[in-house]
């Protein structure tokens, strides 16, 4: 794309890798998946850590529990400037914790998103689609999908998943698209997530004050049934948490997908013909774009081999699910969009186990929209070239600005 960045190549390879193409993953992944699979990336606070770029590396090491997730730890690879400091301000959060502790946290909160509680949800779903293509039909065109639909439905889901009302909204997300720049300053960063705790703090207190039927007014019931007493400061964590990775990669999913599709016209009407296919068309567009990089981090807790290299104790790893899910080891062809193959061994959302809580929910509002949308708007087509969409090149999570659409 003309307006993309330009990825710098002299010196040190800086991570994040800044993308220049948006079906693509940029060149500097593929040359070290084949010359140094392991390789030494230089972190944004001037640290080093080590790379993994080969997706049965990656694999392994998601698996290794002698590779640490706790993200206080001074090896950790710091992704963003002011990373360590903004997550000081909570309690550790779930993906902080390995081990006993790991599962304590998640056990108490993996059946609210297990495959049978989110079909019980399937109804729910389809209602906030069907209200928002409502008003899609309603607006004057060319309509914005990604604010008038791809943003819409994640938040709603998940607002409603723990409990949080409207109000939290508006603020809560223009505080987490500023966390999510790679521009954000370490001060900025660490102002938003005071703000951020702060706004969690009051929305636990809200709930302990007027419980629902909601995620977080059960775990608050199963807390003080079990032990007496509420663990606030890990509530707050847990909010914050699944409002963030609940909305953010599911809204970049739902903007990308459709773009894609609009764009590969053969895949979509073979889908919109024979909606068991949507299934593995999101499997494909999850592994094709992977947007989420910054979520795979791990420390080294004792001297550990990969791919053949010998990584110390106290040193950070990377495990590239970008390059991984590009690996014609694993994906014959990996840069082409098929949804023909089996791309079920992907790990955009993690593998092992730290991998996404929130998957299966994910998974179901992506196929609600897809095949609800293209069913209601036949004739739905982009507004501007494909060339003209305004990617997020600068933004920690992959994904679309706006994406303007006619029918």
């Amino acid at each position: 794309m003309s307006d993309a960045p330009v990825q710098e190549t002299a010196g040190p390879i800086r991570f994040p890798i800044t993308r220049t193409c948006p079906f693509a993953i940029p060149e500097t992944y593929e040359r070290l998946r084949e010359e140094e699979p392991v390789s030494r990336v230089e972190m944004s606070d001037g640290r080093h850590a080590w790379m993994l770029t080969r997706h049965a590396d990656v694999r392994a090491a998601l698996v290794d529990p002698r590779l640490g997730s706790d993200r206080s730890d001074p090896g950790y690879p710091s992704i963003s400037s002011g990373g360590k400091s903004a997550f000081a301000h909570f309690a550790p959060f779930m993906i902080s914790l390995d081990g006993p502790a790991h599962s304590a946290a998640r056990s108490p909160v993996i059946s609210e998103f297990s495959m049978r509680r989110v079909n019980t949800l399937r109804p729910r779903i389809q209602e906030i689609v069907d209200e928002a293509i409502d008003k899609i039909l309603e607006l004057p065109r060319p309509v914005d999908l990604v604010q008038h639909l791809a943003l819409i439905v994640p938040r709603l889901v998940i607002t409603e998943r723990i409990g949080a009302s409207p109000d939290y909204l508006e603020r809560f997300y223009a505080l987490a698209a500023g966390m999510l720049q790679r521009s954000t300053t370490g001060e900025e960063r660490d102002a938003i997530a005071r703000e951020m705790r702060a706004n969690m703090d009051r929305l636990v207190a809200e709930k302990e004050a007027d419980p629902g039927d909601d995620l977080l007014s059960r775990e608050i019931a199963r807390q003080r049934a079990e032990t007496g007493d509420v663990d606030r400061p890990g509530l707050a964590s847990l909010a914050q948490l699944l409002l963030l990775a609940g909305h953010e990669s599911t809204s970049e999913m739902i903007s990308l997908g459709i773009a894609t599709l609009l764009t590969h016209p053969e895949q979509l009407a073979r889908m919109v013909a024979d909606p068991s296919r949507t299934p593995a068309v999101i499997e494909e567009l999850l592994r094709y774009f992977s947007v989420v990089e910054i979520g795979m981090g791990r420390v080294a807790t004792e001297d550990v081999e990969l791919g053949g290299v010998r990584i110390k104790a106290g040193e950070g790893v990377i495990a590239s699910n970008v390059a991984a899910n590009h690996d014609p080891r694993a994906f014959p062809d990996p840069d082409v969009f098929d949804p023909d193959r089996d791309a079920r061994q992907h790990v955009a959302q993690g593998y092992g186990p730290h991998q996404c809580l929130g998957r299966n929910l994910a998974r179901v509002e992506l196929q609600t929209v897809f095949d609800t949308l293209f069913r209601r708007i036949p004739g739905l087509r982009l507004a501007v070239g494909v060339e003209e969409l305004p990617f997020k090149y600068d933004a920690l999570v992959h994904g679309l600005r706006e994406l303007p659409v006619t029918w």
